[in-house]
């Protein structure tokens, strides 16, 4: 069995953020595997700028993004495997993986980060009724097969869900000549960044029809048309409203779900909510030695922030390895008044970090309220917030000072109030 301090698993942004930040934190014997050809994860096929505004100051397309990582891990010689599929991980983590060249290997990790991103919702899972014909893709899957492997996906198209990939299609299938009909969102408020709608619904004239689904697909081989029908306030179909678009492509864009089949397999805790591994401030999970980042945790709106995130889960796998922090028992914070989750989920009150970025998302879109956090009853701040929305991360710091004189026991609430 091989041996190796610090396993990551996904050498995408967060991956290779994390790979570097532990290396800076003096942890030398670090591996990292990834499934597809090359390094960079999703950002090789987001072809579009936008990326690296907090992080670098500048516009970046993805694949430069991602660059700049992919030649600190060059420059500091970290060991990584490429077309690798991880096949198992074990609470003791044990991690197995599969390769053409090696076949099947067993490493006995020190510590283990998981960075494998996340997956978008398919078909089935949304119960569109019609036969299964050619032209349904989740806007993920037509966005590398446009960009990477250089095909054309369809002239003629209508994208159901507003997510940020569906959206950024909708203006990218536009400028390869076809036309984009409407973008339909079962919602009542779009899932994509509000600068995404203007720059790729608004500024091409391309329709946005909140609480409404595509309710039929007709086409045996082909997609022909789909229907676009409202929707009442429980998402069901509102009898009567269809309007037909003859259509040769459907682009589903209708959420991603983390990525966490090897987390499940570790025995770590999943939370309800983000479908992502429960976490501590440190981003350890349930399982001792196991830490998340990225997109496998919970969904991110900006790559700027998973590179932040996974750089801390880099200095924490150094510091458990290094024996410099252990398991204990934390605190968890509750969510109240349309605070839906938070990640971190709990916090190691007696030994937390001077500054803790707490980030979370809403329920629904919330306008003029107040974010508070108390802590045994007490308020300890209260920020004046004039938006919330579902489709935008939130984020709040918790400064030790707020936790003088309390232990794990403390009570944390995040909430918002009038």
């Amino acid at each position: 069995m091989e041996k190796h301090d610090l396993v990551i698993i996904g050498g995408g942004p967060a991956g290779l953020a994390a790979a570097v930040s532990a290396r800076e934190n003096g942890i030398q014997d670090i591996l990292i595997i990834e499934r597809d050809k090359y390094l960079g994860g999703i950002l090789n096929q987001c072809i579009h700028n936008g990326f690296g505004l907090h992080r670098f100051k500048e516009e970046l397309t993805g694949p430069e993004y991602a660059q700049r990582f992919i030649d600190r891990v060059l420059e500091k010689e970290i060991p990584y495997k490429l077309e690798t599929i991880v096949l198992s991980a074990t609470p003791d983590r044990q991690v197995t993986y599969m390769n053409e060249k090696e076949g099947i290997v067993t490493i006995q990790a020190g510590a283990v980060i998981l960075a494998m991103g996340c997956r978008e919702r398919p078909r089935g899972a949304l119960g569109i009724p019609g036969y299964r014909p050619a032209g349904v893709y989740t806007a993920g899957t037509a966005q590398r097969m446009m960009n990477i492997e250089g095909k054309k996906v369809g002239k003629s198209v209508v994208i159901l869900g507003s997510g940020d990939i569906g959206l950024i299609m909708a203006r990218r299938m536009t400028l390869e000549g076809a036309k984009v009909h409407a973008v339909a969102e079962v919602m009542p408020y779009s899932g994509g960044l509000q600068r995404n709608i203007v720059q790729c619904l608004n500024d091409y004239d391309i329709p946005l029809y909140l609480s409404h689904t595509v309710s039929k697909i007709y086409g045996k081989d082909r997609v022909e048309g789909v229907d676009i029908s409202q929707v009442d306030e429980n998402r069901n179909v509102i009898p009567g409203t269809a309007v037909h678009y003859d259509c040769d492509t459907l682009l589903l864009s209708c959420g991603l779900i983390p990525e966490n089949e090897l987390s499940r397999m570790a025995d770590i805790s999943i939370s309800r909510v983000t479908n992502g591994p429960e976490v501590n401030d440190k981003l350890e999970t349930t399982s001792e030695g196991f830490f998340a980042c990225g997109n496998v945790l919970h969904v991110h709106d900006l790559v700027d922030y998973v590179s932040e995130e996974a750089e801390r889960a880099g200095v924490t796998a150094a510091e458990f390895i290094k024996n410099e922090i252990k398991k204990e028992v934390t605190a968890p914070i509750h969510c109240e008044g349309g605070v839906r989750y938070t990640v971190p989920q709990t916090i190691a009150v007696s030994s937390m970090d001077d500054k803790v970025v707490v980030r979370f998302r809403v329920g629904s879109v919330i306008k003029k309220k107040k974010l508070s956090l108390y802590v045994n009853g007490e308020k300890k701040i209260s920020l004046a917030k004039q938006v919330m929305e579902p489709g935008k991360m939130e984020e709040i710091l918790f400064l030790k000072k707020y936790f003088e004189n309390c232990g794990n026991d403390a009570k944390i609430e995040l909430k918002v109030e009038d």
